[in-house]
């Protein structure tokens, strides 16, 4: 499933997570993790303008 986690190991995950964060924070973290790897993801696809600065000298 998620990265070799079985739906067991998932909803102990979510009640800690549930337990520390309480049920409230939990779509807030979610939103902010969502954006984060969003643009990640978009960085990762779309190059930069700044370069390396040993690939210039080559």
């Amino acid at each position: 499933m998620f990265f070799g986690l079985g739906w067991p190991e998932v909803s102990v995950i979510a009640i800690v997570a549930i337990l520390i964060f309480g049920p409230k924070k939990i779509p807030e973290l979610g939103t902010a993790l969502g954006k984060t790897l969003r643009g990640f993801k978009q960085e990762m696809k779309t190059p930069s303008d700044e370069t390396n600065p040993e690939q210039e000298k080559q």
